[in-house]
């Protein structure tokens, strides 16, 4: 086994499905890191997983969560010190309501499988991405 030592990117690594930016941080056989950031004003897709599971933290910013899973649904505020969780399936989007980006680590377990892991749901905003 060799050790990972990774310096995130200035620039994305990719954008996500939901619109947002992603800088791939170390990942492991059964799991990966990623900085998620979403511009100032700006409001996501709305998206689900297939397989995947996530747990984000957000680091700066602020704006609010939205998530559904069968029928429970909820909005929270986040921003730096809040974690959330996203379990398989769960459709979710987020938006950022300040002038300063949103930005959340998030750890994907397995590891993101690739571009057809995530699919398009109906979102509770419009977005704007």
């Amino acid at each position: 086994m060799n050790f990972e030592t990774k310096r995130i990117n200035s620039a994305p690594d990719a954008i996500a499905p939901d619109g947002s930016e992603v800088r791939l941080l170390c990942g492991l056989n059964r799991g990966g890191m990623a900085v998620f950031t979403l511009p100032p004003k700006a409001v996501s897709k709305a998206i689900a997983h297939h397989t995947v599971e996530e747990v984000w933290y957000f680091i700066s910013g602020h704006g609010r969560m939205w998530r559904r899973l069968g029928n429970h649904k909820e909005t929270v505020d986040v921003g730096p010190g809040v974690s959330i969780t996203v379990p398989t399936g769960t459709h979710f989007q987020f938006r950022c309501d300040g002038f300063e980006s949103l930005v959340a680590v998030g750890a994907t377990m397995p590891p993101w499988p690739g571009e057809n892991e995530a699919y398009f749901v109906e979102g509770e905003w419009p977005s704007t991405i």
